[in-house]
């Protein structure tokens, strides 16, 4: 049976230039036979979405060109509804609303999200609608995360066509500042602790 993420991304120019590169037949198993249809987001990565505090998301205007942009927020805000659907509260911005009225042009939408400390990213394919808040306030209510003061607009739900791990080739390693600065503190504090003890033994012995 296909695989519906290589129904949606190896097109048949993509895949004349898997031909020409030596890798069409690895891929191959992931085109053959009738559609899979939408798949459903399994454990793993329900976890690694739910621990997401960003992530991309690219829309396609009316000119035709696509539209990548960075949201983020507190951990946990990309919230995982059931097994096929993603919602988030969208949040007041730049007010330029380009990915809002890209999506009332096309609901197609892709999300690229990114755990850089452990050099993994997970690739959606899905399809998006907006919820305004005089619409829905109790989903709004729902997604807002608790403790953020930003203020939501509308709620985005995504219905998940597709999804596929990629490997961690060329993904640098970047870790989050609080867990820099925690771990920095720890390693001050044993080291002061430690020329505490040298200085007490130092004094010991001059004595």
């Amino acid at each position: 049976m296909a695989d519906r993420y290589a129904e949606i991304a190896f097109s048949p120019k993509v895949q004349e230039h898997q031909r020409r590169n030596g890798s069409l037949r690895a891929y191959a198993p992931r085109t053959a036979g009738p559609s899979s249809g939408p798949v459903l987001l399994g454990p793993d990565e329900r976890m690694f979405i739910g621990a997401r505090d960003s992530f991309y998301l690219s829309s396609v205007g009316e000119s035709g060109w696509p539209y990548i942009q960075h949201r983020g927020g507190p951990r946990g805000f990309l919230q995982v509804l059931d097994n096929r659907t993603l919602a988030f509260a969208d949040f007041r911005g730049n007010r330029q609303y380009i990915s809002r009225g890209n999506v009332d042009h096309d609901d197609k939408v892709a999300l690229f999200l990114m755990d850089y400390a452990n050099s993994t990213r997970l690739k959606i394919y899905g399809r998006a609608r907006a919820v305004e808040a005089s619409e829905d306030r109790e989903l709004l209510a729902r997604l807002q995360p608790e403790g953020y003061r930003a203020h939501p607009e509308r709620a985005m739900l995504i219905s998940v066509e597709a999804y596929d791990w990629n490997c961690p080739q060329h993904i640098p390693q970047l870790f989050p500042i609080e867990n820099v600065r925690a771990t920095v503190n720890h390693y001050q504090q044993k080291i002061a602790a430690l020329e505490a003890e040298l200085a007490a033994l130092k004094a010991e012995k001059d004595a």
